[in-house]
């Protein structure tokens, strides 16, 4: 490929694509839910998210010659499609899987301070143990939680210290899903949390998913929210997004427009991953670095005395209810999808916890925020 002269096709909601690939030559922003094969016509990298099925009626005609997902999950690409006809491709992985990991440590000291309940005291389990959930299990058992759970069964054929689903549905005092989307096979995960596992969670437990909408029975969470109020839910992903059951919503207690790996840094990052690969492809060397796009945060440093509140250095951060809040005002207009689409498009300036460092008059009393994640 010269690169002088490429087309390059962008999703609309990839941030710095343009400052990162107008090098390569002419960038052409779109909306990935509603891109057309028309669109591709005469056009040689195509860069998408989740939104857009890249499919073999997608790229009919086209010339593109490399697709990039700035995501971690590939079930959106027919990747068999790619490989017959030469089309290199790249992905994400693990790009955003340090914000969704704040993301569900946020939701969870919300939920736990508002009960007067201590995370350390839960026994968490996590299912699907990939990028993100290996980040998440590690940062759990450094915070020093009670007990960790792990489940993933393509692992546990050939890694042991996992446990069955219905184990970690019966004996969890809290449980993340972060799954991607398999929808056939032995390791199908569509539906793979139905009413049969809902029914074994324990009282006041916490049910929390940022993975994978469809991991999750819809229909049958509402029933059994219906019946089990004193279950805390947390969704950040929707069965039919970006449709959202707004009766499932009402009942939920953080409900959020798919944004739990939104973070500044995760976003910038999956971005240039691409352009690393694309580099590499094109046998060019990068001259910068991911950091380099990065602007300074607004709040950098802060000096704390020595009884400050965990929670509210935190919220300073990532406050959850915030995001729930827009997407609640939002459930009862009439073009709701749209609305769910406009939340992620224009969303705010999140940092992850590394960009706020912290001071205190007794060091040993930030050690736990250092586990967190912040610069101390």
């Amino acid at each position: 490929m010269n690169n002088t002269e490429l087309n390059i096709v962008v999703d609309e909601n990839i941030p710095y694509a343009e400052q990162m690939f107008s090098m390569y030559g002419k960038v052409t922003k779109v909306n990935g839910r509603t891109l057309t094969a028309q669109q591709l016509q005469g056009v040689d990298v195509l860069l998408v998210r989740s939104v857009t099925n890249v499919s073999a009626a997608l790229l009919e005609g086209s010339s593109v010659k490399f697709v990039g997902s700035a995501t971690i999950g590939t079930d959106h690409i027919d990747l068999e499609h790619l490989a017959r006809h030469n089309i290199a491709f790249s992905s994400a992985p693990g790009c955003n899987a340090n914000a969704v990991v704040e993301y569900d440590l946020c939701c969870l000291y919300e939920l736990l301070a508002q009960s007067g309940e201590d995370l350390c005291d839960k026994t968490v389990a996590v299912i699907g143990v990939g990028n993100v959930g290996q980040r998440l299990a590690a940062k759990l058992q450094v915070l020093g939680v009670k007990k960790v759970l792990l489940n993933d069964p393509p692992r546990a054929e050939s890694e042991s210290g996992f446990d069955d689903l219905d184990y970690v549905f019966k004996h969890a005092d809290i449980i993340a899903v972060h799954t991607p989307l398999v929808k056939t096979g032995a390791h199908c995960t569509h539906h793979l949390i139905s009413a049969a596992q809902l029914s074994q969670l324990k009282p006041n437990a916490i049910l929390l998913n940022a993975g994978r909408g469809p991991a999750i029975k819809a229909d049958d969470l509402l029933v059994f929210m219906q019946k089990r109020a004193d279950v805390r839910v947390v969704l950040d992903v929707w069965e039919h997004e970006p449709v959202v059951n707004s009766q499932l919503a009402e009942l939920v207690s953080i409900a959020t427009p798919h944004i739990a790996g939104y973070s500044l840094e995760g976003r910038v990052r999956g971005t240039y991953m691409l352009k690393e690969a694309f580099s590499k492809l094109l046998g060019e060397k990068l001259n910068c670095q991911f950091e380099d796009y990065l602007p300074l945060p607004a709040v950098a440093s802060m000096q704390l005395n020595s009884d400050f509140d965990p929670l509210a250095i935190v919220k300073l951060i990532y406050d959850p209810f915030k995001d729930d809040r827009a997407l609640r005002a939002s459930l009862n207009q009439s073009n709701q999808a749209e609305q769910f689409d406009l939340l992620r498009k224009h969303y705010p300036m999140r940092r992850e916890f590394k960009s706020l460092q912290l001071a205190c008059t007794k060091p040993e009393n930030i050690v736990d925020m250092h586990k967190l994640g912040f610069s101390t």
